[in-house]
């Protein structure tokens, strides 16, 4: 798939999509070397997939991989074990190897949907992290000051406020930065979340005596809420792995300002038609509704293909606009008595993956997001029939077939 296409225009791809680049004339002065540039961009696998807040950054990789320069994937096995505190109020738990082993399986399959697996190197942290000794981790912490840690505004924060602050967190922006010195790397890419934690790399680059890395950061998009950061966490992501019906369903329920954020960040139509259409839709000649389904149409088509493209929009347009049910809707078996079924309903959205979490069936049960054969459901203790039809949220229908 391509992602960029043939658009290999320098100012497309130091202009479009990005928040900052320190600093920038360096960069474009190596950029007119011709040298092929080592580009770092690091993941912490605590969660089993990607979503289109980390398509930002990997659709900068690609463009720059377009025109010679090599990309260079860390999988962050340690850092993942920690958490990311950028933007945490609280102390994250810290979760398994086995759970961050597994998680990374689809990270590293996923990567190559965006960026070109054949001008990319991937890396994993314990490969150097794996010999680290105590000697090792004091010359590392060394290099930075408390107050320095304690300067950025999410610890600073939970310090004013008294919230606690793990020493494996202060020891996250140190750790993330001695992978630039690992992997040497010339260019860091991360959202404008991760500030800190780039920088961090640049100043742990010059203290080992290496050419400090330029740090390239690209904006955080808002997730389908249209307010908090896209997140798994907060169930307002869109994966790339969704399926396109599901894709498409989610990039339509966005918040109608988004639509204009996804366009300039996620995809390559060219600015003088954004222009266009905002104008168009000023003017009241161009419905919204209308500029978000060729953002829709757009993403289903880069992670999916065009006749998956043309599928969903079909789907959305009879399911969500003519609200008709789907001509195709999966069945599920349930044991019964004399055909009826009495069950929890948070039970059985979890025991068919119909919901991620209990959190989130109990919310979608607050919030009417439930229904059996049109009617919304108010209560988790349900009767079921044979042929029952039930929708969860917006995008899942399933049909109920009871068995004795």
């Amino acid at each position: 798939m391509a992602i960029l296409g043939e658009t290999t225009d320098m100012d497309f791809i130091l202009k479009r999509g990005v928040s900052e680049i320190i600093p920038e004339k360096e960069f474009v002065e190596k950029l007119k070397e011709g040298k092929p540039l080592r580009l770092k961009m690091g993941f912490d696998p605590s969660k089993p997939d990607i979503h289109l807040g980390h398509v930002v950054g990997l659709r900068k990789l690609r463009q720059l991989q377009d025109v010679g320069h090599k990309v260079v994937l860390i999988v962050g096995d340690w850092t993942a074990q920690i958490g990311d505190p950028s933007g945490r109020s609280t102390t994250r738990p810290m979760i398994s190897r086995d759970e961050v082993i597994e998680n990374a399986k689809t990270y590293t399959t996923q990567f190559f949907k965006v960026v070109d697996k054949s001008r990319a190197e991937v890396v994993w942290q314990s490969e150097w992290f794996g010999k680290f000794g105590l000697e090792d981790v004091v010359k590392l912490a060394s290099v930075f000051t408390t107050a320095q840690i304690l300067a950025r505004e999410d610890f600073s924060v939970r310090y004013a406020q008294g919230h606690p602050i793990s020493m494996s967190e202060l020891m996250y922006p140190l750790l993330q930065a001695y992978d630039s010195v690992a992997i040497q790397s010339d260019v860091e890419f991360g959202g404008t979340d991760q500030r800190f934690n780039v920088l961090a790399g640049r100043q742990l680059q010059q203290s080992w005596g290496y050419s400090p890395q330029i740090c390239f950061f690209v904006p955080v998009i808002a997730g389908t809420d249209g307010s908090a950061k896209m997140s798994k966490s907060l169930d307002n992501y869109i994966g790339i792995e969704e399926s396109p019906a599901d894709m498409y369903g989610k990039v339509m329920s966005i918040p109608d300002q988004l639509v204009w954020t996804y366009l300039e960040v996620l995809t390559d139509v060219p600015a003088p038609d954004l222009v266009t259409m905002k104008i168009e839709v000023e003017e009241n000649r161009l419905n919204p509704l209308e500029v978000k389904k060729t953002l829709a149409k757009q993403l289903v088509k880069d992670f999916h293909g065009s006749e998956a493209s043309d599928l969903a929009s079909t789907h959305f347009e009879n399911v969500y606009q003519l609200r008709n049910a789907p001509e195709e809707i999966p069945s599920i078996k349930i044991q019964s008595e004399g055909g009826i079924v009495r069950i929890s309903l948070t039970r059985l959205l979890l025991q068919y993956n119909l919901v991620g979490s209990r959190s989130e069936a109990k919310r979608l049960l607050a919030q009417g997001g439930i229904q059996a054969n049109g009617q919304k459901i108010e209560s988790d203790e349900i009767v079921l029939a044979d042929g029952d039809i039930l929708r969860v949220g917006r995008h899942k229908w399933v049909r109920i077939t009871t068995i004795s």
